[in-house]
């Protein structure tokens, strides 16, 4: 199906706004989604060297002084573009950075005891990344013991944000689908993997029933009065696209649903990057109409920057 909407022209814009700062107080995951955005845009266009140069020069201070990165999930996940670095570069420092943050998400115990949301993904990128690297079981053990525990999951398919936030927060569920696509895509044998893929799929096709006529998701999954979100549309959409290439989603039954997430969330990007209703930086909400009137940004914004690249070279190398 022709797009409205070229992916690559769509990447190539969004490429020239994000992915050009590594110096931000804290660094979190959106600043290494966005470099590894860059990357794979590169590697489609056949740049991949010299986007890889500048990128390195980029970083290497943090990469120097990796101990400045907090001991948080959001922060050490920052380190999820350096194993695509390493596949350019070459050089072990790269290799090295990665497996670093890895090792003190592992060390600290990251994971939260209220079962966020969130750590589906910090730990499903950082863990899984690292057992590809290095091929010691220890961080895909972790990692998949940690996902089949997970107790948030409802009847209806949908994640809580956490225990203690009992809402279908739209993002919410976006990292809770892509921190089980990471995990299946970077730990590709497993003993636990069958058990993975069911619920990733349950999950999925939860989130399908409540995809708006638009293409878009929600700031609360279920809740059609709510506004439709930018960032939980892209993760989302790249969540199945990513499936799709993987081999663990079935195409005929979700390319058509990765192609409408495409539509309604690059009909929202604008020439210079901007982006509608991406919801705030969002913990753990007291009540249900916090997560209603959750603020939102119109234009930049890093975080669903870095994920609509994701998403559009997703779609661009498909």
């Amino acid at each position: 199906m022709k797009s409205a909407f070229p992916p690559l022209e769509t990447a190539r814009t969004l490429a020239t706004v994000y992915g050009h700062e590594f110096s931000a107080q804290p660094l979190t995951y959106p600043h290494g989604v966005a470099l590894s955005g860059r990357l794979r845009l590169a590697a489609i266009e056949g740049e991949g060297t010299a986007v890889g140069q500048d990128i390195a020069r980029l970083i290497e201070p943090v990469v120097q002084a990796p101990g400045a990165i907090p001991d948080a999930g959001p922060c050490l996940s920052v380190a999820c573009f350096a194993d695509e670095l390493f596949g350019v570069t070459e050089e072990e420092r790269h290799r090295d950075f990665l497996i670093t943050m890895a090792d003190r998400f592992l060390a600290r115990a990251l994971f939260d005891d209220d079962v966020r949301v969130e750590d589906f993904f910090f730990g499903g990128t950082l863990l899984g990344r690292a057992h590809r690297l290095t091929g010691q079981a220890a961080y895909a053990d972790a990692l998949m013991d940690y996902l089949g525990a997970v107790d948030t999951q409802q009847p209806n398919g949908l994640f809580w944000h956490c225990h203690a936030s009992p809402y279908f927060w739209g993002r919410g569920n976006a990292f809770a689908a892509l921190g089980m696509a990471e995990a299946l895509e970077y730990v590709p044998a497993h003993p636990r993997r069958d058990e993975l893929v069911a619920r990733h799929c349950s999950h999925l096709e939860a989130l399908a029933k409540f995809q708006d006529v638009s293409g878009m998701w929600r700031q609360i999954i279920d809740d059609g009065g709510t506004y439709l979100e930018h960032s939980a549309t892209t993760m989302i959409g790249y969540t199945i696209a990513r499936g799709i290439a993987g081999g663990w989603l079935e195409p005929g039954r979700w390319r058509p649903v990765a192609q409408r997430a495409w539509e309604g969330a690059a009909a929202r990007i604008g020439g210079n990057g901007e982006l509608e209703h991406v919801c705030v930086g969002t913990g753990p909400l007291d009540g249900r109409e916090d997560y209603v009137t959750r603020a939102f940004t119109d234009g930049q914004d890093e975080r669903g920057g870095a994920m609509a690249l994701w998403f559009a070279t997703e779609m661009a190398a498909a």
